[in-house]
């Protein structure tokens, strides 16, 4: 592993008027981790990925991914840096298929404009080879994340679980270095959470991806990640191993509200 870290995150501060969201934070991620952001509501663990990936801009501090920096770009130039993400809000086309979500994250690939390649508008074999092209990747993800079922099935007609997983395919299709999880265990069954914590393994595991992971489920956390980070108010409470996090007395309170 380098000695220089994979992405890290240098003194972030943001504040939307009178609140300060996040405070000075400032950590770092290695290569191949699957790092997660722990905190009570309300501590600034979306407004952190918010800031990541250009949602947000900053009002002071770095972000960097591979020594480049980023802090401050737009979504798209974010993403163009191989940095990916999922919403706590299910954030797809219900009126179209998975395979045509899922494809919708080839976009940044894409020759042809997507619209085009999905209309099937074959008027030139360039065109053609383009999309059969992206259409191979997609069906690589819809056979990894064992979607075959709702491949041609409308977003609308697949139960909430199907849709978590599928809003992780289209992540996946920009083919990532970094993938960010904002709360995908949110709404799901105990059995659904299970099959998470597989394929987010497999996605660190066989595809190689760093992972940020923010996530309320302590006992999914402990069980997923190599290394935790608690914050609360937007400051860093505590940072370690899952062990070091989760038996700290500061982030018991935090959670617990008590001694």
């Amino acid at each position: 592993m380098s000695n220089n870290p994979f992405f890290t995150v240098d003194k972030i501060s943001k504040s939307f008027g009178g609140l300060q969201a996040l405070k000075e934070l400032s950590f770092h991620v290695n290569k191949g981790e699957i790092y997660s952001v722990i905190g009570p509501n309300g501590a600034g663990k979306s407004t952190l990925f918010n800031c990541i990936n250009g949602i947000y801009k900053p009002d002071t501090g770095s972000v960097k991914i591979q020594g480049q920096e980023i802090t401050g770009l737009r979504p798209d130039q974010v993403a163009a840096h191989k940095i990916s993400r999922t919403f706590q809000n299910i954030e797809l086309f219900s009126n179209m298929t998975t395979m045509d979500n899922i494809l919708l994250g080839r976009h940044m690939h894409m020759k042809t404009g997507v619209f085009s390649a999905s209309a099937m508008l074959w008027k030139n074999s360039f065109s053609a080879k383009d999309e059969t092209e992206h259409r191979r990747k997609v069906d690589e993800i819809i056979d990894f994340l064992d979607l075959q079922a709702s491949r041609n099935k409308l977003v609308s007609q697949l139960p909430y679980g199907i849709q978590k997983i599928a809003e992780l395919g289209r992540a996946l299709a920009t083919e990532p270095e970094l993938l960010l999880l904002d709360e995908p265990a949110a709404g799901l069954t105990n059995e659904e959470r299970e099959d998470l914590i597989f394929w987010i393994r497999d996605i660190r595991d066989e595809l190689g991806i760093t992972i940020i992971l923010i996530e309320h489920n302590i006992q999914m956390v402990s069980e997923i990640s190599d290394r935790i980070i608690a914050i609360n108010f937007g400051k860093k409470l505590v940072e370690g191993t899952v062990q070091e996090v989760t038996n700290n007395p500061d982030v018991v309170r935090a959670y617990l509200g008590a001694d």
